[in-house]
């Protein structure tokens, strides 16, 4: 049984705790704000270039061009761009995105596909550093220090379409948390290469079945877009991303704060009880005396 000094430090302790989380919780409210907005606001362009993007691919026909799935050519390699956070104490955020990239490269690796990544963020760099090591062709940190910068997204865009073009990858998948409210975040992933008419027939809503005219022609009108498209939606995936965060930040530090009150009163009722049982006892060896005398 804990001694009277040992609750009152452990009391303590846990009050201290509450003030951090409790902290936190507001400064990750604070953040998510901010973050929010810019990730609404960032959704309706991001949304638009891709109707454009997949009206230009339905339109072309059957042309080949240089973002295009390459035919008699089985896509084999696979790069997977995992979008993580710097920190953690951020619930489930963190593990779900984890989860997500290891069922999806195991799901690739019954393909066939050999799967590389690009990790955008600590926490699942170092969790998957080590079952991935040969396997990982980059690494970005500090993502959101103090804001998501879109040079960084132009600057992974610009590595993704060297490794395209270049025939080191067949594929690319951006893997992100979509942010829905401070309480639901849902781990998503986009095909950001290659584009065919295959794919986005199997994925186009009635938004984008609008027919557009062009000019020049549509391939050389893609050839142009698609590499703005790609860093718009990796700059957009990383909004989300980063607003998915605060809002898991804030739910878990919230109820890390409800915790540390619960246990708080736990441990101020066992420490009165005890305090109780301690001297009831003292009282007793004092009457026994007494009476003995």
């Amino acid at each position: 049984m804990p001694s009277l000094k040992d609750l009152r430090n452990r009391i303590s302790s846990v009050k201290s705790t509450k003030k951090i989380t409790s902290a936190m919780k507001m400064v990750a409210a604070a953040k998510l704000k901010r973050a929010q907005d810019n990730a609404e606001r960032s959704r309706p362009y991001a949304q638009k270039m891709s109707e454009i993007v997949n009206s230009l691919v339905r339109n072309k026909g059957e042309k080949e061009f240089k973002y295009g799935e390459k035919k008699n050519s089985k896509p084999k390699n696979v790069l997977l761009v995992v979008c993580s956070a710097d920190r953690g104490l951020c619930g489930g955020f963190n593990t779900s995105i984890i989860k997500y990239a290891k069922k999806l490269s195991e799901k690739l690796k019954k393909e066939g596909k050999i799967t590389n990544y690009i990790f955008l963020g600590k926490k699942a760099y170092f969790s998957l550093k080590r079952s991935y090591e040969k396997s990982i062709l980059d690494f970005f940190s500090d993502i959101a220090n103090p804001s998501v910068k879109f040079e960084l997204a132009g600057m992974v865009r610009d590595k993704i379409l060297e490794l395209f073009l270049n025939g080191s990858i067949d594929e690319c998948h951006l893997i992100y948390t979509k942010f829905q409210s401070a309480i639901s975040q849902s781990v998503n992933s986009l095909q950001l290469l290659p584009l065919s008419k295959k794919n986005q027939e199997d994925t186009k809503e009635d938004k984008s079945s609008i027919s557009y005219d062009f000019e020049p022609d549509e391939e050389v009108i893609l050839n142009e877009i698609i590499p703005r498209n790609v860093a718009i939606q990796i700059h957009t995936a990383l909004l989300e991303n980063l607003a998915s965060e605060h809002g898991s930040r804030m739910t878990a530090m919230d109820n890390a704060t409800r915790n540390a009150n619960d246990m708080i009163d736990d441990l101020t009722l066992f420490y009165n009880r005890s305090r109780q049982a301690l001297i009831t006892k003292e009282l007793i060896e004092i009457i026994s005396g007494a009476e003995a005398v």
